[in-house]
């Protein structure tokens, strides 16, 4: 009896699965299965949030194979040990799994090779399994990757997807592979209060709805704050509850301006995915140094905690960061704004934005998260690396009457726009009577400051 072995990391889903139904297709019987790796732990990307959302997807996922007859293998330890522990239970003779873009995941793909193979066991890596198009398809003449979104988009446009693939009828498991408790939500602590829940049911809802009621306005609205027409889907992107390749297609049939704009942000995915696959140290490292003395979280650390705290004193800013608090989910316009704040006005070191970002966001993703930090920051793949984004023109532009605010900060209520935008303006006992803070640094010295560090007149 051949057994195939299926390894779920950032696929967690039945619908348009290749490495399932190849698994399917070439073995009668087939073990999912998904381990909690404890490199992850040790790297520091198990934030509360993620775990949590995490649960709710292998949840779902087990749900889903035990209504086709089978069943998640859960497993917990150095991920290579444990599939190759789980394939010899099994006595599998393949291994498959989706292709990934990130250092570790691509070094953890030949250390399970090698393993695999030393037990004459074959692994098979599937591409285009979470992004619509894989890393390295595309690439210009002159390198290995685009290092410019809009030459990029335009052949991405143009390149064919693969078909999305149904949910199997039936996922049959071997008997006697044990799997531990499935983890839960619940038995976890220190997660946003607002936190979305996760799951492949829940992505596939999500996108239906937002499809039949959202994706029409999103030309207009995407950047609108208050109004919030954004899919929030990026967290069912992260953990793969819904396929990219599914997206791009059913929008498409859709539809208009909405649809075009929606398709473009998954072009972007795939963007960031191509830059890390190509320069994995851009994680960490600049692409694009600037020689940037940066503030440190010693020489700033005041202006970073009060960045954290939402308790800057630029009431946009504080707004979207109290709603990363709260949701461990931020709007992009929001996150562009926040990035450029603690970047360029502050002056502080991308990489401490991006690791609070990283520990707070149910979508916290390496490629998306360091390399729009790293646009914003100046340091990345952004045309205008000198940009900074005014936080009071960016409130008047992007959340006019000011309903965004104050939705996050409370204490500043009763205020009507222009005033809920520029409270230090206020005097006397109309600013006395609000519990919020003065700027920590005004817009004319953070800009003057940035300009010295980058040798900009």
């Amino acid at each position: 009896m051949n057994v195939s072995l299926v390894l779920f990391t950032a696929d967690l889903r039945l619908h348009d699965h290749p490495p399932l139904r190849a698994a399917l297709d070439g073995a009668r019987q087939v073990v999912p299965l998904f381990v909690r790796d404890r490199a992850v732990d040790r790297a520091g990307f198990a934030a509360p949030n993620r775990r949590a959302f995490l649960a709710d997807c292998l949840r779902d996922l087990d749900a889903g194979l035990r209504e086709r007859g089978g069943r998640l293998v859960v497993r917990s330890g150095e991920l290579v040990e444990q599939v190759c522990r789980v394939a010899a239970e099994a006595e599998a003779d393949e291994v498959h799994l989706a292709a990934d873009v990130s250092a570790h995941a691509r070094r953890r793909e030949e250390s399970l090779r090698r393993a695999l193979e030393s037990e004459g066991v074959r692994l098979h890596v599937h591409d285009e399994v979470t992004t619509a198009v894989g890393p390295g398809t595309l690439a210009p003449a002159s390198s290995d990757h685009f290092a410019v979104f809009t030459p990029y988009f335009g052949h991405w446009s143009r390149a064919r997807l693969r078909e999305p693939l149904g949910a199997p009828r039936t996922v049959p498991v071997p008997e006697g592979v044990g799997s531990e408790e499935l983890p839960a939500r619940k038995d976890l602590a220190g997660l946003s209060p607002g936190l979305a829940a996760g799951g492949e049911e829940e992505g596939r809802r999500r996108f239906a709805s937002w499809l039949r009621s959202g994706v029409g306005t999103y030309e207009d609205g995407h950047d609108d704050l208050a109004g919030d027409v954004t899919s929030r889907l990026s967290p069912h992107l992260h953990f793969g509850t819904l396929s990219a390749v599914e997206l791009v297609h059913r929008t498409r049939q859709v539809g208009g301006l909405g649809a075009e704009a929606f398709v473009r942000q998954l072009a972007w995915r795939d963007f960031h995915r191509q830059v890390l696959a190509a320069r994995p140290g851009a994680a960490s490292a600049d692409y694009r140094t600037k020689h940037d003395r940066w503030r440190s979280e010693r020489t700033a650390h005041a202006e970073i905690e009060a960045w954290r705290a939402g308790r800057t004193g630029y009431p946009l800013v504080d707004a979207a960061m109290r709603q990363l608090s709260h949701e461990g989910w931020m709007h992009n316009r929001g996150r562009l704004l926040t990035a450029s704040f603690l970047a360029k006005t502050l002056y502080v070191d991308w990489r401490i934005g991006a690791r609070h970002f990283l520990d707070l966001l149910v979508d916290g993703d390496v490629a998306n998260n360091q390399l729009n930090w790293q646009w914003v920051a100046g340091t990345g793949t952004d045309s205008r690396p000198n940009r900074v984004l005014n936080p009071v023109t960016q409130a008047k532009r992007f959340d006019p009457d000011g309903a965004y605010v104050r939705r996050w900060l409370p204490e500043l209520a009763d205020l009507a726009a222009p005033a809920v935008h520029e409270p230090w303006k206020l005097t006397g006992l109309d600013r006395a009577a609000l519990d919020y803070p003065e700027p920590v640094v005004t817009l004319s010295e953070g800009l003057a400051r940035f300009r010295r560090a980058r040798e900009r007149p």
